[in-house]
């Protein structure tokens, strides 16, 4: 099972009561005054990143970095085991290989596009330079690293309370919430995640999300196939994630 399509969002309210801790932040490039933005963007070169292809490969040296135009990503780090964890989704405003670029050392994710992304390029050089140039942006990229960091650090503490069934209840609550869009069923998640990643976003075995979205779907609670997951009753979820 792929849980594919156009990356919406849902405008239906109460499907999540958790906080996202995936993507639930301001974009870095909504974050900056026009001019900045504007400035910014000018210093790279469009790029086209067909789905499934991958914009920054883990462990390689930081050259660049990216703005996300148009498209959605995920960022995944690969442990010596062969372990692949999702540690968040990047779309629409978002820069990516920022943290790399900065500190000198290599990419600490891979990056890959779950669709089609339009981004701009920018050379380390030239964003470094930029930065220095401009405190106004280099203090709105201080504030989104913050904001991150502070969200990594809440998903620990949360999802180390909790066993894979309620973990995986909440993120798809917080899938349905940030990346869904209604039909006739229910909501149907569109972002383009495997069985795979979400077991990776978790911390479980592919085996044991497969065995969990089994369950929820005999009991009615999703329902899915080859290419869609559809939430079907998601105050169950709800439930679920609060261990009831």
């Amino acid at each position: 099972m792929t849980v594919t399509g156009d990356a919406g969002r849902s405008t239906s309210p109460g499907w999540a009561e958790q906080p996202s801790t995936l993507d639930d932040r301001i974009p870095f490039l909504a974050r900056l005054e026009q001019d900045d933005r504007v400035a910014l963007l000018a210093l790279g070169r469009p790029l086209v990143y067909p789905a499934r292809s991958t914009l920054v490969h883990q462990d390689e040296p930081a050259a660049h970095v990216l703005l996300v135009l148009t498209g959605w990503t995920k960022v995944t780090r690969s442990a010596v085991n062969g372990y692949q964890a999702l540690l968040a989704l990047r779309g629409p405003g978002d820069i990516v290989g920022e943290a790399s670029a900065v500190s000198g050392r290599p990419r600490s994710a891979t990056v890959t596009a779950l669709e089609e992304v339009n981004a701009v390029t920018v050379e380390r050089d030239r964003f470094l330079a930029q930065l220095a140039a401009s405190p106004a942006i280099a203090l709105k990229l201080l504030g989104l690293t913050a904001d991150r960091t502070r969200a990594s650090d809440r998903r620990r503490v949360e999802f180390g309370a909790l066993g894979v069934r309620e973990r995986l209840a909440i993120l798809l609550l917080e899938l349905a919430r940030t990346h869904g869009t209604q039909v006739p069923e229910g909501l149907r998640l569109t972002t383009g995640l495997s069985q795979h990643d979400l077991a990776g976003s978790v911390g479980a075995s592919r085996e044991a999300v497969a065995r969990l979205l089994k369950d929820l779907r005999q009991r009615g609670i999703v329902r899915t196939s080859r290419r869609s997951l559809i939430i079907v009753r998601p105050e169950q979820l709800r439930r679920i994630g609060r261990g009831e």
